[in-house]
């Protein structure tokens, strides 16, 4: 058995994480998480798990794995196998409920917002809120689902057909108006800020995937910057909190009070493609010194 294994779903959004692996010389076993078996007995696992589950797995068809993954996790975590972004970092992952909690819960400032069930419900969640509003599947990932309706009459005429994905759930959330159209994307390693890029649609649509493999209508254009004092700080602490290992923590500027407002985590973080032109280093390659340093404090790499 391998001393790493990489728990994923998306086909092509790990070949350059699998690539530094082994030009770093690290074995390691992959796990499909729309295909799981395991053995309840077995005794025997990894040293090192490394939970690459996406949200948007529903939305290729992978819905069947999105709970399988959760079980799993806590099985291996209930053997005592290392886990990065483990059981805790995976509800995040899947919840958008969960991460406004989160930011609340370190102080940092989210949009309004209201939780629904059921389409018709979300006229009446939408009283009392500034248009436009953005009605968002609690478990997304890449912009899957977001719809922006600009009059409470719009969304009331469309309400059937707002998608809320493979929990149920959507959210119901004012829009940040934002000076220039800009958010910002914060990736943090291991409780520290990794960099920072300033994110420009140039099309339309939410899809903000940064990945090379990732075709967006919005036509996301990404610019290293550095990242706003409190944000990142707000970034670092609810990294913490929710015990992420690696995540992308989102957030735009609010022109009207120029204070950051945060509305996305992604667990599953996607380094930025063309990465050293863009941000002037290789964060796989960062990564994967991580995912050694793991291995070595767990005895079994020298």
């Amino acid at each position: 058995m391998a001393r790493l294994a990489i728990l994923y779903e998306h086909p092509h959004w790990f070949k350059p994480l699998f690539e530094e692996l082994r030009k770093a010389g690290v074995g390691y076993e992959e796990w499909r998480a729309e295909a799981l078996s395991y053995d309840l007995e077995e005794g025997e696992y990894p040293e090192l798990v490394l939970n690459r589950m996406s949200p948007s797995a529903a939305w290729r068809g992978h819905g069947h794995a999105q709970f399988a993954v959760r079980d799993l996790l806590a099985v291996l975590e209930a053997r005592k196998v290392a886990v990065v972004n483990g059981a805790q970092a995976y509800d995040y992952e899947v919840s958008k409920v969960r991460q406004m909690e989160l930011f609340r819960k370190v102080g940092a400032r989210v949009p309004r917002t209201k939780v629904i069930n059921s389409a018709p419900l979300a006229a009446k969640a939408a009283e009392g809120m500034a248009f436009p509003v953005l009605v968002k599947p609690n478990c997304g990932g890449a912009g899957s689902g977001i719809q922006r309706f600009d009059s409470a009459r719009e969304l009331e005429a469309k309400a059937e057909t707002l998608e809320f994905g493979c929990d149920h759930t959507a959210l119901v959330q004012e829009h940040i108006p934002s000076r220039d159209g800009a958010c910002y994307r914060v990736e943090v390693l291991d409780g520290q800020v990794l960099y920072c890029v300033r994110i420009q649609r140039d099309g339309t649509g939410y899809n903000l995937c940064p990945a090379d493999v990732c075709e967006s209508a919005a036509k996301p254009v990404f610019t290293r910057v550095e990242p706003d004092a409190e944000a990142a700080v707000t970034a670092v602490a609810a990294a913490r909190r929710g015990g992420l290992d690696v995540c992308g923590v989102e957030y735009i500027v609010d022109h009207r009070t120029g204070e950051p407002v945060f509305y996305d985590l992604n667990a599953l973080s996607n380094f930025v493609a063309n990465a050293e032109a863009v941000v002037g280093f290789n964060p796989y390659r960062v990564f994967v010194e991580y995912l050694m340093r793991r291995l070595q404090g767990l005895g079994r790499v020298r």
